[in-house]
């Protein structure tokens, strides 16, 4: 048994019957002149598992929520429930992938299998099959949740042959209780029985140590943080990153349902390099003033005025090099105010650059991991009790929301990918909401494009469309003052050669 730690574990004691905290995508492909079926995908994506080990991996309990659970090889693994076939309405556009992606998000994954499912598409426009993966976020994050799908993607239109054994496997057969192989892929695989009861008390105990030292150790790095964030702060010339419980209060920070929305849109990676050029900024500064822009829209087509300008969460990566290849969270998360206040567009940029970088200082000077020694110190019972307490009483309709909107800005590869034979033309990302916040906007770039994926409650955001179409008009309003900021000069002005 490997015990889950750390963030990882935290996401799974945060899930509640409201916020599924899983990560899903919409992936569009050519199937090419050969054509790529539903067969074909599942046969490949079997005989990649072997790279993957926790797709694989069911979790199992802790007696009384001690402690986080543990994660052990699935005896009854069956690759027919975690790959499955979909299909969409005529015309299958992408509106009607994104119906049928926000359904999928609806649902829990099932705690007693491993926590992935991938759906085929047939019936999508032109030709085309999509794949929408559905993977929970105690297995990865931004990252490693494009390192996890490298494991089923090929370079060439033809799938390369992978090793099926690494260091430490066993030899041996496996099969199910019909006396069929689990995965003719991976023969050597031979998953042990679960863990009985005194197995699991045994691991309970050992760790129990472990526990109380690591809710020490939590306490005095808070400490040393909290001085250290209130030197930095002294130091800090311009305005701090906005505390958490002071974004202002707007009908899509309340209580969340179950049910999801997803809309999708593109930028063109040249329009954000041009801006970002000329304006100034990151490329993630860009996307965050662009997803301004388009929630000023959101709330301006619902006539709701705001007290203050909005406060996104943005995940970052604090991941070294050498944890690259190691799934799980390695992350860390800022405060940001997307200056929606102002009301002119490359002001608003400048303002968001200067906020994202004194949010970073103050990371750095707090240290990413007093939040994962936490996450590890305290009890999973504690935490789940306080989650479902929270969805219940619907605690959110009451308090000032933590934060206004998620925003997470994923980089992705420059060349093109292929997927059984079939070459990946767009990939819409999709990360989860949380209770009290009903909008996710995650930009996934890939080629020369930045797909956009906007994840909200059914309740909270039913005109998430209105989001969507917004970063396509906040970005052209940003190209338009870059443009007017960079006018080339004309040939007359020119100096004549001597």
């Amino acid at each position: 048994m490997e015990r889950v730690k750390g963030l990882d574990g935290a996401f799974l004691s945060l899930e509640s019957p409201t916020a599924h905290l899983h990560i899903l995508g919409i992936l569009l492909f050519d199937p090419g002149e050969e054509g790529t079926d539903f067969e074909r995908v599942r046969d490949l994506v079997s005989s990649r598992l072997p790279r993957v080990p926790p797709f694989r991996q069911r979790m199992i309990e802790v007696p009384f929520g001690l402690q986080h659970p543990s994660m052990v090889d699935d005896p009854e693994f069956d690759i027919d429930f975690h790959v499955r076939r979909a299909s969409v309405p005529a015309p299958g556009g992408l509106g009607e992938l994104a119906a049928l992606a926000a359904d999928v998000a609806s649902r829990p994954l099932d705690r007693r299998r491993p926590l992935w499912e991938f759906h085929v598409v047939e019936g999508v426009e032109g030709g085309r099959i999509a794949l929408i993966p559905k993977v929970h976020h105690s297995i990865i994050d931004g990252v490693s949740g494009v390192e996890v799908m490298a494991a089923f993607f090929d370079l060439s239109p033809e799938p390369v042959p992978r090793p099926l054994f690494g260091p430490g496997r066993r030899p041996g057969r496996a099969g199910r209780r019909d006396g069929s192989h689990r995965s003719a892929a991976d023969p050597g695989w031979t998953p042990d029985p679960l863990p009985g009861g005194v197995d699991r008390w045994r691991d309970v105990v050992a760790s129990l140590p472990g526990t109380a030292d690591s809710v020490v150790r939590s306490v005095a790095r808070t400490l040393q943080a909290a001085r250290s964030l209130n030197g930095r702060n002294r130091e800090v010339a311009g305005t701090l990153p906005p505390p958490p419980f002071t974004a202002p209060r707007t009908s899509i920070n309340r209580a969340i349902s179950p049910h999801r929305r997803v809309a999708l849109a593109e930028l063109p990676l040249a329009d954000i390099h041009r801006v970002r050029e000329v304006l100034g900024g990151t490329a993630n500064d860009v996307v965050l003033t662009v997803t301004g822009g388009a929630m000023r829209r959101f709330f301006a087509e619902r006539d709701e005025s705001l007290d203050s300008s909005l406060v996104a969460l943005v995940p970052v990566s604090v991941r070294t090099e050498s944890e690259r290849g190691a799934l799980g969270n390695r992350v860390s998360a800022l405060l940001v105010s997307l200056s929606t206040g102002i009301d002119d567009a490359a002001t608003r940029l400048s303002q968001v650059a200067i906020g994202m970088r004194v949010a970073k200082e103050q990371t750095v000077a707090v240290g990413h991991d007093v939040f994962a020694g936490w996450a590890e110190a305290v009890v999973p019972a504690l935490a789940t009790r306080l989650t479902r307490l929270v969805t219940n009483v619907r605690l959110f309709d009451r308090l000032t929301p933590i934060v206004n909107l998620i925003v997470s800005n994923v980089p992705g590869p420059d060349v093109p990918l292929y997927l059984a034979g079939a070459r990946m033309v767009a990939m819409y990302p999709l990360g989860p909401i949380i209770e009290g916040v009903g909008v996710n906007v995650t930009v996934f770039s890939y080629l020369d494009t930045m797909y956009v994926g906007v994840h909200a409650c059914w309740d909270l955001a039913p005109d998430v469309a209105t989001i969507a179409g917004g970063m396509r008009e906040s970005l052209g309003e940003l190209v338009d003052q870059a443009n007017r900021r960079h006018r080339p000069v004309p040939w007359w002005h020119s100096e004549l050669p001597a």
